[in-house]
C-alpha cells in the first residue's frame, strides 16, 4: 500500500452488522475471512493519520451513535469483528438510510472540508453497499482504491463481478493491502 496517501480517507461500509438476515451467515463467514485485512487497513490509517470514516446502516434507531448501534448489533457470532474494527472516539461515524454511503449523509460535505481526493473503501456487502457507494464516489470524481481483500459479499461470484465493475467502469484500483 502507498505509505503516503495524501488527501485520502478510509471509508468503512457496514462494518457494524448483526448479520441477522437471509444470507447473513454467508456474509458473516466471508467477513471473518477478511478480518485480518480490515484490521491491517484500520491500523494503516491510524499510523498514517488518515481519517477513518464509518458509514453504517441505522437499524431503525436513526441515531448516529456507534455505541448504540454496537449494543444493538453485537452478538456472539460477530463480537470479534466489532471488537477489532469498531470506531474510536476520534473517528467519524455516520448512519445511512440506503445502500450508498453518500445518499442523504453528510459524507460529501465532510470530504470537501477535509480536502479529500482519494477514498480507500472497504467493508460489506461489496455487491450492494460498496458498489453503490463507489458509483457515487466516481460521480463526485474521487480517486478510489478498493482493496480486493478488504471487501466481501454473500457470494464470491457477486463480489468478483462488483470488483470488476468498480475497476473497469469506475477506475478503482483493486490492489490488495
Amino acid at each position: 500500500m502507498n505509505s503516503t496517501h495524501k488527501n485520502a480517507a478510509i471509508i468503512f461500509v457496514d462494518i457494524i452488522n448483526d448479520f441477522d438476515f437471509i444470507g447473513g451467515d454467508k456474509l458473516l463467514k466471508n467477513t471473518k475471512d477478511i478480518l485480518p485485512n480490515l484490521k491491517k487497513l484500520k491500523d494503516y490509517g491510524k499510523k498514517n493519520d488518515i481519517p477513518l470514516i464509518y458509514l453504517n446502516d441505522h437499524y431503525g434507531m436513526w441515531q448516529a451513535d456507534f455505541d448504540k448501534i454496537i449494543n444493538y448489533c453485537k452478538n456472539e457470532s460477530n463480537q470479534e469483528i466489532i471488537d477489532k474494527l469498531k470506531p474510536d472516539k476520534e473517528d467519524y461515524f455516520f448512519i445511512k438510510p440506503q445502500h450508498s454511503a453518500f445518499f442523504q449523509t453528510p459524507l460529501q460535505s465532510l470530504l470537501v472540508e477535509l480536502e479529500i481526493t482519494t477514498l480507500l473503501m472497504a467493508g460489506i456487502a461489496g455487491d450492494i453497499c460498496i458498489l453503490f457507494s463507489a458509483k457515487d464516489a466516481y460521480m463526485y470524481q474521487y480517486n478510489m482504491h478498493i482493496p480486493k481483500n478488504c471487501m466481501v459479499s454473500e457470494e464470491k461470484e457477486s463480489n468478483e463481478y462488483a470488483l470488476s465493475l468498480m475497476h473497469s467502469v469506475m477506475k478503482a484500483k483493486l490492489d490488495p493491502i
